[in-house]
């Protein structure tokens, strides 16, 4: 492994690097910084979320800017708010020795007329997100025409979020002259075209191969019925009692509904996603990465730019539709050199969906059975007890009333002053799990039920890309005519003026009958089954 000191980075910028701690370069870092430090090659670069990628093009960026000149040099474009200002902060962090370098950020949810302001004032460097940046572009208040550098970061993120047009058009902005970074995690067909158009005979580096998962994830799955899913979240949130875990779900309203039942049930949760006002979103994320909170239910697209090192575990409480989505869910753990686990909830019709995840990532999946109610009670007993073993003492605080406590338990034994002291908590796991049943779904019962069950139901709908419809806007505009139902939706092919998605057979009638007489983006909605 190579030192920052071994890197050909100045003193000043190693100066900051050692005092936020960091003495190693990461594999990502060990590759991109000396190439991009003697090429001006354009570069595509392979990584996932916090393997220190903001270093990887910020710290050879920083070098290189030329303070004695005022214009905008570099462009970073990322997808989320919250991923702007934490780039904006570390490369504040990396070039604080060198005193003259302006770093501006611009994102949406914030004052236009503020950004504008530090835009006049200069800015080398502009992070930003598509939207905000394409604006400030049209209204003449930036000026890219001179920059040296372009950074995408997490490149297939933008376009998973919509901003392809908006990430054309400021692409088609630069000059020809400059050196353009891609930073993505998986390689979608789109990133391939864009890099093909944009970028000059690019370099490729990797961490792995693209559209692999985390090396440091442990991927497992349990298979339950369908109606049990929450009741499996709940024994694996118990059986890992000091997780600190993200659970994605499908919808917004399944998000509401998951994270309203953990907290009813006691669970320290709460969900994060898109009827929330950006105070509202603001406070949820920092109570999640101050630890505050241990479990947090999230849509994909509200979990966009939460950026927390130390997650255990990420919980698929719904398989997503596409595959590479769950690239990015995963890779949320497993960073900066820990361990993590990928745990999915599935039922029997998921298993194809999962063998193709399995394929795409080069990944096995390990099948792990939900834990009975003794092996949760038997597992909170210990770690109860591992909690009074290791708790800190406050002698001083509870010295006064150690007497009156000593006098009023000196009839119990030492045996029966355990016993009640564990039971105090304990009896609550007991009496919950005490006919407690069998979650998973029997081996039998999985072959007999693969050989009987029907195929999904191919349903034909007369929407499709020219309508701006995506799978993720299909899929929310299902559940929003059946919210109530919770069905399985299987393919999903979006077609220029038409598209076609599989459901669950039983729920072909409620959706052929729901789904009529509406109106998408004021386009009329025909449903019918598909033609053979």
């Amino acid at each position: 492994m190579t030192l920052f000191n071994e890197s050909g980075l100045r003193r000043e910028i190693l100066t900051a690097v050692e005092e936020l701690g960091f003495e190693q370069l990461t594999p990502i870092q060990e590759k991109t910084i000396p190439f991009l430090l003697n090429s001006q090659q354009d570069l595509i670069a392979f990584a996932q979320t916090g393997t220190g990628k903001t270093a990887a093009f910020g710290l050879p960026i920083i070098q290189q800017i030329d303070t004695g000149s005022g214009e905008t040099q570099a462009l970073v474009l990322c997808p989320t708010r919250e991923l702007c200002i934490q780039i904006t902060h570390d490369l504040k962090s990396f070039s604080k020795h060198l005193g003259q370098i302006r770093i501006t950020p611009v994102y949406g949810g914030a004052s236009i007329d503020k950004q504008i302001k530090d835009l006049k004032d200069g800015a080398h460097i502009i992070v930003g997100t598509p939207g905000r940046m394409l604006d400030l572009l049209n209204r003449k208040k930036l000026k890219i025409s001179s920059i040296r550098w372009l950074v995408l970061d997490e490149a297939d993120e933008m376009l998973s979020m919509g901003f392809k047009d908006d990430m054309e058009s400021i692409l088609a902005g630069t000059p020809a002259q400059k050196q353009t970074m891609l930073f993505s995690a998986t390689m979608p067909a789109e990133i391939a075209k864009i890099s093909g158009k944009y970028m000059n005979n690019p370099e490729e580096i990797g961490i792995g191969k693209k559209n692999i998962g985390a090396e440091n994830v442990h991927h497992t799955y349990y298979l339950v019925h369908s109606r049990d899913r929450y009741l499996a979240l709940k024994r694996i949130a118990d059986i890992y009692p000091n997780s600190y875990c993200l659970v994605f779900c499908r919808t917004r309203s399944e998000t509401k509904e998951v994270a309203e039942k953990l907290i009813k049930d006691g669970y320290n949760a709460d969900a994060l996603h898109g009827d929330l006002s950006q105070a509202q979103r603001d406070q949820v994320m920092n109570r999640f990465r101050i630890k505050h909170l241990q479990m947090l239910v999230a849509t994909d697209v509200a979990a966009r730019g939460l950026d927390v090192n130390d997650l255990t575990h990420v919980i698929n409480y719904n398989l997503p539709d596409d595959p590479e989505i769950y690239i990015h869910r995963s890779g949320r753990t497993g960073r900066a050199g820990k361990n993590g686990i990928a745990v999915s909830l599935i039922h029997l019709k998921e298993k194809s969906k999962l063998q193709t995840i399995e394929k795409l990532t080069g990944k096995k999946f390990e099948q792990k059975m939900v834990p009975s109610g003794k092996e949760i009670c038997e597992k909170q007993l210990f770690n109860l007890i591992d909690k009074v073993e290791n708790i800190e003492l406050n002698d001083s605080e509870i010295e006064g009333y150690l007497p009156v406590i000593y006098k009023k338990l000196a009839w119990l034994s030492r045996e029966d002053l355990i016993k009640r002291f564990v039971s105090v908590e304990f009896n609550r796991f007991i009496s919950y799990y005490e006919n407690a049943p069998d979650l998973n779904v029997p081996e039998k019962y999985e072959k007999e039920r693969s050989k009987s069950y029907k195929d999904y139901s191919r349903i034909f709908i007369n929407l499709g890309s020219e309508n701006g419809i995506s799978k993720k806007d299909l899929i929310e505009l299902i559940n929003k005519y059946l919210p109530e139902q919770h069905i399985d939706i299987g393919k999903i092919e979006i077609m220029k003026k038409f598209s076609f998605f599989e459901i669950d057979h039983h729920f072909e009638v409620a959706v052929l009958r729901s789904m009529k007489k509406i109106k998408y983006r004021g386009s009329k909605i025909n449903v019918d089954r598909a033609k053979p």
